[in-house]
């Protein structure tokens, strides 16, 4: 092999290593970063660790909205119709929340068992159901229109 063909081979594997390094490292970043979507039901199933962070999904239970004193805390309840979880928010709200309405709460469980969340999403016009809350109702035969219209 001569010396130049030898330096192109180092040059080439050299570039190998560093972009394999490189897409290890972003693959470990983004999986670190990803909110994984769930609903009530599979919190139920699953033992999810407190702390780790992801999306809740469902609707707000009927009769289940309760503002304390401060008027930033509230408590409600998600449900997707066969479970149920109890969620603790600490902000404003969104003007279109609100029982019965379709919601994705960020956040995290604690040790009680009750969803900590830090951002809460409702749905922007009466047509509209994030596409995870409807198949996850969907998936526990729920149906939006029959109970909560």
């Amino acid at each position: 092999m001569t010396p130049t063909r030898k330096r192109r081979l180092i040059a080439v594997l050299l570039i190998l290593a560093g972009v394999s390094i490189a897409s290890t490292i972003a693959f470990y970043s983004l999986q670190e970063n990803l909110l994984y979507f769930q609903s009530p039901s599979e919190v139920a199933e699953q033992s999810m660790p407190t702390g780790r962070q992801f999306r809740l999904g469902g609707l707000v239970k009927p009769g289940t909205v309760v503002r304390t004193g401060d008027g930033l805390t509230t408590q409600f309840v998600i449900t997707d119709g066969p479970a149920e979880l109890e969620v603790q928010y600490v902000g404003i709200l969104p003007d279109l929340f609100r029982e019965g309405q379709g919601v994705i709460a960020r956040g995290a469980l604690n040790e009680r068992g009750t969803f900590d969340a830090t951002e809460v999403l409702a749905k922007h016009d009466e047509n509209y159901m994030p596409p995870e809350v409807a198949d996850a109702l969907e998936k526990t035969g729920h149906t939006v229109a029959s109970e909560y219209d």
